[in-house]
């Protein structure tokens, strides 16, 4: 049992109902807001169009070009359209990019945030915001980018895609299983990170297997928003770091990433980090956690190599070079050729070994 630790609750509203987004409008009043911008991606208008007509006339206007990794030019953009609409909060509605962008927002202009997520991926619960300017993602913590409330609602994830569904899920499981090993950990943050990990990976074959299964949904986002809570509360290590720099370097989708590296990111801190790694594995039920991710991820039809993402084969070294270039806190050093042996491992779509080990 960890006897010494600091523990630092986030204010958070959450609605976890079914039928939540009915509750959007009195949720922006209960803020005192009158003026809300909606935000979405291109493909998620229509779920956009249907919040604007739920918040009535405090809707002033939709934002639909929300993208992945949060450009710069797209948080210029809307910024100047939410000073153009006099906006006086955002209604973010989607997932991880979409909410991304409502942080950026909210970041200079402390413009309250609305969260309706679709997704599993968790955004939603942190003070953590990512920017990418140039090829390089910059990211950051600060307390006014957290929405002020978050609307769970499972039947918005009836229509997530169910590849999309397997990958953010493992994104989420990511969060929490770094939350184990961070240095700032605490029970509070492990007991919701075990059963977080546990309930995503009861809920995700569930889901593989039927989509439209409302009692497993339920599950993988009860597990998505504990694991979610994690990454708000403690600092993340390797796995964020390489997954941060491989998205925004070489444009690579979000969840499928986290989904592919989480594994071999494990393997890497597994002798560094025991006791974390027994509750992941205890949490999955596998008698190895690495292993038992891998395996998981398999069973769920995901793509396991960086490759099929399109990752190019000479850019491993310079994401590891970029990786080891600002150390993250995590229990074992980023060292530059470890980390590109690990990189190949997933980029080829091998199981996860050790750096340094002769099986990797």
């Amino acid at each position: 049992m960890q006897t010494a630790f600091t523990y630092t609750a986030l204010p958070a509203r959450v609605i976890f109902e079914r039928g939540a987004i009915a509750q959007v409008a009195a949720e922006v009043k209960r803020l005192g807001c009158n003026h809300a911008l909606v935000l979405c991606t291109p493909e998620q208008r229509d779920l956009a169009e249907r919040v604007a007509g739920l918040l009535g006339p405090r809707c002033v206007g939709i934002f639909d070009q929300a993208a992945m990794h949060v450009p710069m030019d797209t948080v210029r953009t809307v910024r100047e359209q939410a000073e153009a609409q006099t906006a006086d909060c955002a209604v973010a509605v989607g997932g991880g990019s979409t909410i991304g962008l409502g942080k950026a927002i909210a970041l200079e202009s402390s413009l309250p945030i609305v969260a309706v997520p679709s997704t599993y991926a968790g955004s939603e619960m942190t003070p953590i915001y990512g920017i990418t300017d140039h090829g390089e993602k910059t990211t950051g913590r600060d307390p006014r980018v957290l929405p002020r409330t978050v609307l769970y609602d499972v039947d918005l994830t009836l229509t997530l895609p169910v590849e999309l569904s397997m990958t953010s899920g493992l994104n989420a499981i990511a969060h929490a299983a770094e939350g184990l090993y961070a240095p700032d950990a605490n029970p509070v943050m492990g007991m919701m990170a075990e059963e977080g990990i546990r309930a995503l990976a009861e809920g995700l074959p569930a889901v593989h297997s039927d989509t439209h299964d409302i009692a497993a949904r339920l599950r993988c986002q009860y597990g998505a928003w504990l694991c979610a809570t994690v990454l708000g509360h403690v600092g993340m290590g390797l796995h964020h770091k390489l997954c941060h720099t491989l998205g925004g370097s070489f444009e690579l989708p979000h969840a499928p990433t986290h989904s592919i590296v989480l594994p071999h990111a494990l393997a890497y801190n597994r002798a560094a980090a025991p006791q974390a790694m027994q509750v992941i594995a205890r949490a999955l039920g596998s008698s190895d956690a690495p292993q038992g991710i891998y395996d998981l991820a398999v069973s769920l039809d995901v793509h396991m190599a960086l490759r099929d993402l399109d990752m190019p084969e000479q850019g491993i070294t310079r994401a590891a070079e970029l990786a080891s270039k600002a150390q993250y806190p995590n229990p074992r050093p980023l060292e530059a050729g470890a980390l590109a042996t690990l990189l190949h491992n997933a980029w080829a779509g091998k199981p996860p070994a050790e750096p340094g080990n002769p099986a990797a």
